[in-house]
């Protein structure tokens, strides 16, 4: 009797063992294990913390760690789990030791649980302390040392452990409670963490600082007897203060960490690729520089800096901590904006490049109108005629609308498109000729990523075989993420989009610009290095740019209000430039503008045109041009004339004789171009006029209409008093001391002289004008009049 009874004992053993192994297997682990949001945090290329967004359930919970400092490890294990490593998920003698106190007291005072199965107890969100739950966490802490090593399940304790509060984790205890990160923690205060998660909502820094305290010592004091530091380290250690009040966590890149969640990083740990010390600095820079413009009402700023070798991204300030009314969160080197001026250096390049002109040349500088588009100058003046580098650096208008025209802007929005503006999403006729003047939109961000692509062609030439001049990969998307591979544009087809001549050419010109007056005199400093940037400014003063590059880093800045208002002085130059340069200042720099001699050569010119010199060229020079100059004509200004032997009149065979003829060179602008370019070039003289009785059928025209132009459509607005209004038509002629003789629709209207502008009052309709000068050169011009219904 007695050996069945034992039989089946035996059996029903082994039953339960055997459906204990089932059970075991059949229970699964939470998947994934700790579904909960976490923190995005961002960190700086050396690993220190620049700022953190809180998790969607408003805690503090930072991403898994994959590491614990040395001595925090030792100070959790000695207070929560001495024998974690020698046990398997459970500890048997913890487990009897809780249940004795348990039963002596007659309530809960020992709980007995591993640091396996209080991680399966925050994977299972906390549930009450049962006698059920308890088995069953057992179960799972033994299935959990299966599937995880010790050390990933004391980083996944150290990670999710409450400390208080709404701070979960080591790392977000580490910030919050000694503003530092765990690695530079004490022994005092690692074991002031280690204690928190035992009875986190009793005791946390701010509370109960007394209880605090002694738990805090008595860990101290376990580590020193046993023998993990000694008692200097202990006294020490016992001396120093508890945390306080929570601190606020950093926020030095607060616009980059919000891009990096649009870019789906959100919850995770983000190491960056800034430089720590740069970015306060720059962000230091920017502050003081816009307190000098809040009192002209300008609110907001941005400053980028890229290392043009790597692409990386070493200072990221998208806006100013100001008031909220002025949107401080907003994100400036993202936000689209009107360009100004900044897409001028491309068409520049591009036009060089097709041997539309060359780098000295002359560009016409004078009123145009194109079907109501009449663009001006910034300074409202008009140079008649003006160097092509020179209109760059000066940022003229007029030469580039010109120039565009000439180009065509739906090849130019083409090109802007393959070299990365991607936020050309109209068609170009949407932007028609404005764009070269700021008719388009992109972001800090996006511009100087094109004005570095260029400069990386340029530069990496120099170390690339003749045979790989042009790589792709020099056309990249920047980045702001350590060990982020390079990104190159799709969209580069081609990658001799812009020659090395052509881009060396706009460096150069770039490099010309005036620097503002608190930077002049640069060039008297040995260790001063050229810099070639670009100013923008756009339509009603709304946005101030400047982008810089020095060799090693490019800057771009952007000032002015987040919300598009336009402020009076709110120019590139002044708002902008000052402070790019005052950054360049805290920068290291490397010299460039080494010609590219494989794609250069030596040519004379003429320095008045900037052409090619012809035979007639008297003052000529010898520079390095990019070689497609080979492709474009001679001066077209220089000419031979034939003067009588007093040098007073004009003369040609029909009317004077050829032995008795003064041959000279003339450099001669068209009248429109003549007119304005002797207001600022006092030296310039018209050819002289005819002698009486020569023949003039073959000579030049002197007599240019300003406005309107052939065929063109004019719009003449009423008065109030229902009539319609005067428009001014304006000429121009070669000879200052010409009259000019005015007719309309066959009646004769006046004259005018030297300043040829003429108020005319027209009906709605198609009109013919007519004008006259002394030497009877004729102009005919159809129009018409648009008028107002």
């Amino acid at each position: 009797m007695k050996n069945k009874i034992i039989k089946i004992l035996q059996n029903r053993l082994v039953q339960l063992l055997l459906l204990g192994s089932v059970l075991f297997l059949l229970i699964l682990l939470p998947d994934p294990l700790f579904d909960k949001p976490y923190t995005t945090t961002i960190e700086s290329a050396d690993g220190q913390l620049m700022g953190a967004r809180i998790a969607e359930d408003g805690q503090w919970r930072f991403p898994m760690v994959d590491s614990l400092p040395a001595n925090f490890e030792t100070a959790i294990l000695h207070f929560e789990d001495e024998y974690f490593y020698y046990h398997p998920g459970v500890n048997p003698i913890s487990i009897f030791k809780a249940f004795v106190t348990n039963v002596k007291t007659g309530s809960i005072k020992r709980g007995g649980s591993t640091l396996s199965m209080q991680v399966i107890r925050m994977a299972r969100g906390n549930q009450s302390r049962t006698i059920i739950q308890k088995l069953w966490e057992t179960l799972l802490a033994l299935k959990l040392e299966l599937f995880y090593s010790k050390k990933e399940i004391l980083h996944l304790y150290a990670s999710h452990a409450p400390f208080g509060g709404n701070v979960v984790g080591i790392t977000a205890a580490s910030w919050r409670y000694f503003n530092r990160a765990p690695e530079q923690l004490s022994w005092a205060e690692v074991t002031a963490l280690a204690v928190l998660p035992n009875q986190p909502s009793i005791i946390f820094p701010g509370k109960n600082q007394e209880t605090f305290r002694r738990k805090r010592d008595f860990l101290l004091q376990k580590l020193h007897q046993k023998g993990i530091f000694d008692k200097t380290t202990l006294e020490l250690a016992m001396a120093e203060e508890l945390p306080g009040e929570p601190h606020d966590l950093p926020q030095l890149a607060p616009h980059l960490l919000g891009q990096l969640i649009k870019d789906g990083k959100k919850g995770q740990r983000n190491r960056v690729t800034l430089d720590l010390p740069m970015q306060n600095t720059v962000t230091q820079l920017l502050e003081k520089h816009l307190q000098n413009w809040n009192a002209n009402y300008v609110f907001n700023g941005a400053v980028l800096v890229v290392d043009l070798r790597s692409g990386e991204t070493k200072a990221y300030v998208g806006n100013v901590d100001t008031e909220d009314i002025h949107s401080p969160s907003v994100d400036i080197i993202q936000a689209r904006r009107s360009t100004g001026s900044l897409l001028k250096p491309f068409l520049y390049a591009t036009t060089i490049d097709e041997g539309l002109i060359t780098p000295k040349q002359l560009l016409g500088d004078y009123p145009i109108f194109f079907e109501g588009f009449a663009p001006k100058n910034f300074d409202l003046q008009y140079r008649g005629a003006v160097h092509a580098d020179e209109a760059l650096t000066r940022s003229l208008n007029l030469p580039f609308v010109m120039l565009l025209k000439e180009y065509g802007y739906q090849k130019f929005h083409q090109k802007l498109q393959r070299i990365g503006m991607r936020s050309l999403d109209q068609s170009a006729d949407h932007y028609g000729l404005s764009m070269i003047l700021g008719g388009a939109e992109s972001s800090l961000w996006e511009l100087v990523n094109m004005y570095a692509n260029l400069y990386r062609v340029y530069q990496n030439s120099f170390d690339q075989s003749i045979t790989a001049r042009y790589e792709a990969n020099n056309y990249i998307h920047h980045q702001y993420l350590i060990d982020q591979p390079k990104q190159v544009l799709n969209t580069v087809q081609n990658p001799e989009e812009f020659s090395i001549a052509s881009i060396w050419s706009m460096l150069e010109a770039m490099k010309g610009l005036h620097r503002p007056d608190d930077f002049a005199g640069w060039e008297q400093f040995r260790s001063s290095t050229a810099i070639s940037w670009k100013t923008g400014t756009s339509f009603g003063f709304r946005d101030a740019w400047a982008i810089g590059l020095n060799g090693r880093y490019a800057v771009g800045v952007w000032v002015g209000n987040a919300d598009g208002e336009g402020r009076p002085g709110l120019v590139g130059g002044k708002a902008a430039a000052p402070l790019m340069f005052q950054v360049f200042e805290q920068l290291e720099s490397n010299p460039f503008g080494e010609v590219p001699t494989s794609e250069t050569q030596l040519f004379e010119i003429c320095k008045e045109s900037g052409q090619k010199a012809n035979s007639n060229c008297e003052n000529t020079a010898e520079i390095s041009l990019p070689i497609m100059v080979e492709n474009t004509g001679v001066c077209s200004f220089h000419q031979l004339i034939h003067l009588d032997k007093q040098e007073t009149y004009q003369v040609n065979s029909s009317c004077y004789d050829v032995n008795q003829m003064i041959h000279k060179s003339w450099f001669t602008l068209p009248p429109v171009q003549a007119w304005y370019y002797r207001q600022y070039n006092t030296d310039y003289q018209s050819p002289p006029k005819f002698l009486t009785g020569c023949d003039q059928s073959s000579k030049a025209n002197t007599l240019e209409m300003i406005y309107p132009k052939s065929n063109a459509r004019v719009f003449i607005p009423k008065e109030l008093d229902g009539t319609y209004g005067q428009t001014i038509f304006e000429a121009a002629h070669s000879d200052t001391k010409e009259t000019i003789y005015w007719h309309l629709d066959g009646v004769y209207l006046g004259s005018t002289k030297r300043v040829h502008q003429m108020g005319l009052f027209t009906e709605p309709g198609d009109h013919i004008l007519q004008l006259l000068d002394g030497q009877g050169q004729e102009l005919n011009l159809k129009f018409e009049v648009m008028g107002e219904e």
